[in-house]
């Protein structure tokens, strides 16, 4: 098993915490096109597939040209690895000046055994050890929030969701169903009428629609560009599940 981050976006951060995203999406990168060949979905491993390091290789999903026979696969990991959620953030403005890197080191030169520090996720406003550091708690005023830190810059030890891989594939974007749709975290209204939102936490009417793949089309353009679901590029589908 093996661990690497993902970024998500506050609105999906908020459809992973409320159980509703299981699925995401990510634009397959090719290292080439050849005239003569094409790219096209397949699966490795399963059975008795071992990679270098004598691990058994999982089922999933990859893809291959059919010219060169080169293989890709799944860069963001293999049925059973786990992932962990990099998103966006705060600590207390004390810490301004610190890069994440730079709040581990200062933790572990003064004797703590694991980094830590206060934070605040910008996708809810949850607050973890929101404390002033270095100062009682009973002096202490309420803490204040310093500057936005991208989710890139999220180090590992600030992340609170950690999520597993159940399975890898390949497809192109416009293949989604409208189950799959859903799973992708998009925003379900009953309210006599089933329509779904590209956000899922958007209450306006904007973008409202009975179909949910149209709903998924604007949420895919909103994290990657007008025009980009037309592309219709080939994906790594990766349904995955929360670990607690």
């Amino acid at each position: 098993m093996r661990e690497r981050p993902i970024l998500f976006s506050a609105p999906m951060v908020r459809a992973i915490l409320d159980g509703t995203k299981l699925q995401t999406r990510r634009a397959i990168v090719l290292p080439h096109e050849n005239a003569l060949g094409q790219w096209e979905p397949t699966t490795i491993g399963g059975g008795g597939i071992y990679d270098n390091k004598g691990q058994k290789v999982a089922h999933q999903g990859a893809i291959w040209h059919t010219r060169t026979g080169d293989v890709i696969g799944c860069p963001h990991g293999s049925p059973g690895d786990r992932l962990y959620v990099r998103e966006a953030w705060r600590s207390t403005a004390e810490l301004d000046k610190l890069s994440g890197s730079g709040i581990a080191a200062a933790c572990l030169n003064a004797g703590y055994a694991a980094p830590w520090a206060p934070i605040q996720y910008e996708a809810d406003g949850n607050q973890r050890d929101w404390m002033t550091v270095g100062t009682p708690i009973y002096l202490a005023g309420p803490p204040k929030a310093g500057r936005y830190r991208h989710a890139r810059f999220m180090p590992r030890w600030a992340s609170r969701i950690n999520i597993e891989i159940t399975s890898v594939r390949v497809e192109r974007l416009q293949g989604i169903s409208n189950a799959d749709a859903i799973a992708e975290g998009i925003r379900r209204i009953r309210d006599g009428f089933e329509r779904f939102h590209p956000c899922p936490t958007d209450i306006r009417f904007e973008g409202l629609t009975r179909n949910p793949v149209l709903a998924y089309r604007g949420l895919w353009e909103q994290i990657n560009g007008a025009g980009s679901w037309d592309v219709n590029p080939w994906v790594w589908v990766i349904e995955f599940k929360r670990i607690f």
